[in-house]
């Protein structure tokens, strides 16, 4: 994931939510963990939470937070691991998708 920080924020917050498509069955839980911090120049940012799984829910959830000392806050490469649990033989065998939405904005 890559993500910037306007300069006028100084600090953000990163959520996440699930658009799931029509077939998408309920037992089946998607979630995300951030496991490292990607790369930067800002000296003085920093990145905090989202190193444990958190479910992603259909409304938005916080991952991480961003934050900056008077500079933009630029990362680049920060990895996130996702996680299907849920599985059932009881659940239909067929394709499931569902579109993961990650949004920067203002603590």
């Amino acid at each position: 994931m890559n993500a910037t920080v306007p300069l006028l924020l100084a600090s953000g917050k990163i959520t996440m939510h699930y658009e799931p498509n029509s077939t998408w069955n309920t037992n089946l839980i998607l979630q995300a963990r951030r496991t490292g911090t990607g790369t930067t120049t800002c000296v003085l940012c920093s990145i905090s939470g989202g190193t444990s799984y958190t479910t992603i829910p259909s409304t938005d959830v916080e991952l991480f937070q961003i934050q900056a000392v008077a500079s933009l806050a630029s990362y680049s490469n920060i990895p996130i691991q996702l996680q299907l649990s849920g599985i059932s033989v009881t659940i239909p065998a067929t394709s499931y998708n569902s579109r993961i939405v990650f949004t920067i904005s203002a603590l």
